[in-house]
């Protein structure tokens, strides 16, 4: 079965042809029968039809109703096989875990790659690992380290709750329609144990967010809204270094102490 899909500009589409990069992508993937296999954005099925030789129950969260129809048609001999219609971003992922931690899979729309990164990281315990088609900026941003131009808030939390590791650099002609920018593969594997915890976590996340929000000024002035909580901070961290010279492990300190101040102050 075959389909004459135009590409959606709205939805942020577009299709990988390369058979001999999706023969690479399912290898990296390694998938099996017993998988809770997740696929983001299916989309004209290019990997789909080889990952579902594999693990006939896979899943797939489609926003695009026309490829839903198609999907739906496509895979009708696959009867443990699932569609999900509607937005990534809107998708409560943890209904899909059933007791068996998740592989999630996807070429991920440029436009929504990043909010939806986190998104997934707030259910990040019931995923096994992720591997994600993104634009080759947004995986270098991911794996980046403390010093590099590309380091920054998505390089810190992702890196906290995750391992990274980026795999097959992907080519625009790739694609059709080729967008206008270098892709690749990245995997993204959960920590099982964190190598440095942040007592609170919601508290960790705001102090990236607000000491990149400026990148050019200290972390002293990025971090104004916690002035009377950064004394015992400033024994261990430099509170005149930019963000951008942090490693993931010296924000969590730096959390921990504003929380435990925090908690005294109380």
């Amino acid at each position: 079965m075959t389909i004459q899909h135009q590409a959606r500009k709205r939805f942020g589409q577009n299709f990988l042809v390369d058979q001999q990069i999706i023969a690479q992508i399912v290898s990296a993937i390694g998938p099996s029968a017993d998988d809770n296999l997740i696929e983001i954005g299916p989309g004209t099925a290019a990997i789909t039809e080889h990952l579902i030789e594999r693990c006939p129950s896979m899943k797939v969260v489609e926003l695009d109703r026309d490829l839903v129809s198609y999907l739906t048609e496509k895979f009708v001999a696959y009867p443990d096989f699932s569609i999900f219609s509607g937005d990534a971003l809107k998708t409560d992922f943890a209904q899909f875990h059933n007791g068996r931690q998740m592989r999630l899979v996807g070429n991920l729309p440029y436009n929504i790659s990043t909010p939806l990164l986190f998104h997934l990281i707030k259910v990040r315990e019931l995923i096994q690992d992720m591997h994600f088609m993104l634009q080759l900026e947004v995986v270098e941003r991911l794996g980046a380290v403390p010093g590099n131009k590309t380091y920054g808030r998505l390089s810190v939390m992702v890196q906290y709750h995750c391992r990274v590791m980026s795999l097959i650099p992907v080519p625009p002609e790739s694609f059709r329609p080729a967008p206008k920018v270098q892709s690749a593969i990245v995997r993204l594997k959960p920590h099982s144990k964190k190598p440095c915890v942040a007592e609170n976590e919601e508290l960790l996340s705001q102090l990236v967010s607000h000491s990149f929000q400026q990148r050019r000024k200290t972390l002293r002035n990025c971090l104004k809204p916690y002035a009377g909580h950064l004394d015992s901070a400033a024994e261990e961290i430099d509170l005149s270094r930019r963000a951008e010279q942090l490693s993931v492990a010296e924000f969590v300190t730096l959390s921990n102490h504003i929380h435990h101040s925090m908690t005294r102050a109380k």
